[in-house]
């Protein structure tokens, strides 16, 4: 059965948007594990990942869509939020040579909590939130940059060309 791509509300796409960005970011850090690449690498993309794209995009989502705190849905988008910095900041503290399975437990992390925002939690709030609500969320966030055009210099996810002779 082929799955249909979710409709989003237009006034939350800009940070739907953002989500295949952090999908990818996903994909790399497996990538560069399973290539064995030098953890310091994958680390130093980790935390840039987090400044220039993570750290805003959790706090834009917390300023505007997760206001009901009291909301269990939204308790648990909030509590993942708390568990992608712990693991962060865990890879920041822990030697190298712990470094992959927490890069690989950061992905899980991150790939299950954008998931369960895309396929739960947004449709959850596009019904809870009024048409009006909808739409000033729409104009702050359109009003935003939060096109999560990545221009990290180290491409460690990318396979290494060989010199032919």
């Amino acid at each position: 059965m082929e799955k249909k791509p979710i409709k989003r509300n237009e006034n939350l796409v800009p940070v739907s948007r953002e989500h295949h960005a952090t999908l990818l970011f996903c994909w790399k850090l497996r990538t560069g594990v399973k290539a064995e690449t030098e953890p310091e690498r994958m680390i130093r993309y980790t935390n840039w990942f987090w400044l220039h794209h993570l750290q805003s995009h959790f706090a834009t989502e917390e300023k505007l869509l997760f206001i009901d705190t009291e909301d269990e849905m939204v308790k648990k988008g909030l509590a993942d939020h708390q568990r992608i910095l712990a693991k962060i900041n865990e890879i920041n503290l822990r030697s190298t040579a712990k470094t992959y399975p927490l890069l690989l437990d950061l992905a899980t992390l991150i790939d299950d909590h954008t998931r369960y925002e895309e396929r739960q939690l947004f449709p959850y709030l596009e019904e809870k939130f009024s048409d009006q609500e909808l739409g000033k969320i729409g104009e702050v966030l359109h009003g935003e940059d939060h096109d999560a055009v990545e221009d990290y210099d180290d491409e460690f996810w990318a396979k290494e060309k060989k010199n032919h002779l």
